[in-house]
C-alpha cells in the first residue's frame, strides 16, 4: 500500500522540467524516501533502482571514470537492462554508502541532463561532510519528513473532512461535529505519529498496538545507527544525549541536565550529530527585532523536538490504554507533545526545497518572564505563535511580544475551534496549514 505524499506532486513537476538537475532526497531513515521514488518510477517506461548498501558489487563501477556516458554503458551490463534518456528513471538508493556515486551526480547535470536521475539516502549529511566538492548549483536537494496531519487524513480516507478543514478559518469556524471528529483523529495521530510504516499498518489493520510494536522496531534501528554517526564518538554517549532530548522536551535544553558524566562539549557534539541525522530538530531563540530572524539568534538557547510524535510518545513509555481511552487531552499531551506537534507541522508544511529553521522568543526579566513558542515569517512581518493543550490559556506573552515588536497580530493554536479575538487569530491544533489563508 502506498500512502500519497505532498512531495509526489513536486516529483512529477521535476519529471516534466527541461534542463532538470539530478534530485538528492534527504531526510531521516524510514520517512518514505524510497517509496516515493518508486511511485514516481511507475510513470516511466523504464526504472533502474540501485541500492548501494545492498549491492556492494556496483561500487567498483564508480571507482574510475564518472562520466555519465561510461556509467550508462556499464550499469546496464551489470543489471541486464537498458538506460534510455527520457524514458528511464535511474534511482541511486542508500547513496551515502558510495561517496563517489554522490560525486557522480553533478556530471549527469553537466553532460546528460536529459536522463532523469534521483538519489536518496539515510545519514546523508555525514557523507556530504566527507566530499570536498558537492556540485553546488548542479544538484537539487529535496527534504522529506514523516507524514503531516493532512497527509494522515488522506491516508486514512478522510479527504472530504480535509477539504472542509481547508476552507475553514478564524472567521469561518467548522461545525462542532466536524471539529470534534478532527480532534479525535488528531489524538490518534499524536499517538501513532507520521512514520509511513506505522500509518500503513494502522490503515490496513486499524490496530494501534501493532503500530506500537513497529515504533519499537524503528526506535531500535535508530539506536543501532548511532554507531554509524562518527567513529570516535561512542554510541552510548549519543544514546544518552538522545534520551536527554526526550526528557527535556517542552523547555530549553540544559546541557548540565543531560549527563553527569559528560562535559558540555561532549554533549554538544553528540547533540549536533543527532540534529544532522534528522532525528532531532532545534528551535532557536531569536530577539526577533526584524527580518531575517536568524540574524539575531542565541544558539545557546535552544529547545529540541523529536522527529516524530509517535516515536516520542513511545520513548516516554506512556500507557497506551490510557492514551486511547482517556478523554482528557492533557494526558496525551505529556512532555508538551502539542508544542512538539505544531513545530513539526511548521517544518512539514514549508517548501521541500529548503531546510526550515524554527525559532522561538523568550524574555528573561525580573518578575516579567515571557515566552512565545514559535515565530514564523509572513511577508515582511513576524507572526508569534502560542500553543495551548486545552481550550483556554493566558496570552500575556503573546500580547507583550506584539506590543514590544509592533506586530499586527498573533496566532494561538489550541483545542478550540477557529475564532478571532483582538489581534489574536485562533486555530485548532490540527490546522496549521490553514494559516496560509491569512492576509495582512
Amino acid at each position: 500500500m502506498y500512502l500519497k505524499r505532498n512531495i509526489d506532486h513536486e516529483l512529477q513537476s521535476w519529471k516534466e522540467e527541461t534542463g532538470r538537475k539530478p534530485l538528492l532526497i534527504r531526510g531521516a531513515r524510514q520517512v518514505g524516501k524510497t517509496s516515493s521514488v518508486r511511485k514516481l518510477g511507475e510513470s516511466f517506461e523504464l526504472f533502474l533502482e540501485i541500492n548501494f548498501e545492498e549491492q556492494k558489487g556496483v561500487h567498483s563501477l564508480f571507482q574510475g571514470d564518472l562520466t555519465p556516458q561510461v556509467l550508462c554503458e556499464n550499469l546496464p551490463v551489470m543489471f541486464d537492462t537498458v538506460i534510455v534518456p527520457g524514458k528511464t528513471l535511474l534511482f541511486f538508493d542508500e547513496i551515502q554508502a558510495c561517496l563517489s556515486a554522490i560525486s557522480s551526480l553533478r556530471f549527469f547535470y553537466e553532460k546528460m541532463p536529459e536522463l532523469h536521475v534521483v538519489a536518496a539516502g539515510s545519514l546523508l549529511e555525514f557523507a556530504l561532510m566527507d566530499i570536498p566538492s558537492f556540485g553546488v548549483g548542479r544538484i537539487r536537494s529535496v527534504y522529506m519528513f514523516p507524514l503531516s496531519f493532512d497527509e494522515f487524513l488522506i491516508g486514512t480516507g478522510q479527504t472530504k473532512l480535509l477539504e472542509l478543514k481547508s476552507k475553514a478559518g478564524p472567521q469561518n469556524p467548522l461545525p462542532a461535529v466536524f471539529h470534534e471528529k478532527l480532534l479525535d483523529l488528531l489524538k490518534k495521530f499524536l499517538i501513532l505519529g507520521g512514520m509511513p510504516e506505522v500509518v500503513t499498518k494502522y490503515v490496513s489493520e486499524n490496530d494501534i498496538r501493532k503500530c506500537q510494536r513497529i515504533l519499537d522496531d524503528l526506535i531500535s534501528s535508530y539506536r543501532t545507527d548511532f554507531s554509524k554517526y562518527k567513529a570516535r564518538i561512542p554510541a552510548s554517549r549519543i544514546r544518552e544525549v538522545f534520551e536527554a532530548v526526550v526528557l527535556q522536551a517542552g523547555g530549553k535544553f540544559v546541557y548540565k541536565k543531560a549527563s553527569q558524566d559528560l562535559n558540555t562539549g561532549q554533549i554538544k557534539e553528540a547533540l549536533d550529530l543527532l540534529i544532522m541525522s534528522g532525528l532531532v530538530l532545534p528551535v532557536t531563540h531569536t530577539s526577533a527585532n526584524g527580518i531575517p530572524m536568524g540574524a539575531e539568534i542565541d544558539p545557546k538557547k535552544r529547545k529540541m523536538l523529536l522527529l516524530d510524535t509517535g516515536i516520542f510518545q513511545r520513548l516516554l513509555k506512556l500507557n497506551i490504554s490510557d492514551l486511547i481511552f482517556n478523554t482528557e487531552f492533557a494526558l496525551v499531551n505529556k512532555g508538551g507533545i502539542a508544542e512538539q506537534f505544531l513545530g513539526l507541522e511548521i517544518v512539514k508544511s514549508a517548501s521541500c526545497y529548503e531546510q526550515t529553521d524554527l525559532y522561538y522568543w523568550h524574555r528573561e526579566a525580573l518578575n516579567s518572564n515571557a515566552e512565545v513558542d514559535y515565530l514564523i515569517q509572513k511577508n515582511s512581518d513576524i507572526v508569534p505563535i502560542e500553543v495551548k493543550s486545552g481550550t483556554k490559556g493566558s496570552m500575556k506573552s503573546m500580547h507583550l511580544f506584539l506590543q514590544e515588536k509592533g506586530q499586527k497580530y498573533g496566532c494561538r493554536f489550541s483545542l478550540e475551534n477557529f475564532a478571532e479575538y483582538h489581534k489574536i487569530k485562533v486555530f485548532p491544533l490540527y490546522a496549521y496549514t490553514n494559516t496560509a489563508q491569512i492576509t495582512l
